[in-house]
């Protein structure tokens, strides 16, 4: 995980302002892989523990946008915010649990897939998700 000193580095990269709020939030993206934003407000609350709810979504949009954070949203589920960026790799989801884990893509470089009519689009992402039962969850069926 970053230091509290290459996440500034980041921030001040991507021209953002160096906040407490910003900081704290992408330490939580770190620290909290696909987290939703309870976790993400909770984990920034711990050190910050008069942030409001708002000021963490703001945080959270400034960092989707500026590209420090990615953020998902499977189907079903509330949106999720990973560190993992600029890779554009792959998900697989549990659907028992909803355990999500990355997947490097799968074939050739990005945007890994190549669509068989890209209806004059510059295609620079692919989201694809893997969807099945975790090894925990698929045992616990079997058993």
């Amino acid at each position: 995980m970053p230091t509290t000193l290459e996440l500034q580095e980041l921030l001040r990269g991507a021209a953002l302002r160096v906040t407490r709020p910003r900081v704290a939030v992408l330490t939580a993206v770190h620290a909290l892989p696909h987290a939703d934003t309870d976790s993400i407000i909770g984990a920034v609350r711990r050190e910050l523990p008069d942030v409001s709810h708002q000021a963490v979504y703001d945080c959270l949009h400034a960092l989707t946008a500026a590209r420090l954070v990615r953020r998902i949203q499977p189907s079903g589920s509330v949106a999720r915010y990973e560190s993992r960026v600029g890779d554009n790799h792959h998900h697989v989801i549990c659907r028992s649990c909803g355990l999500i884990a990355d997947v490097d893509c799968a074939i050739g470089h990005a945007p890994c897939l190549t669509a068989s009519d890209d209806h004059g689009f510059v295609v620079d992402e692919a989201e694809v998700i893997y969807w099945g039962l975790c090894a925990d969850c698929s045992t616990a069926r079997s058993s």
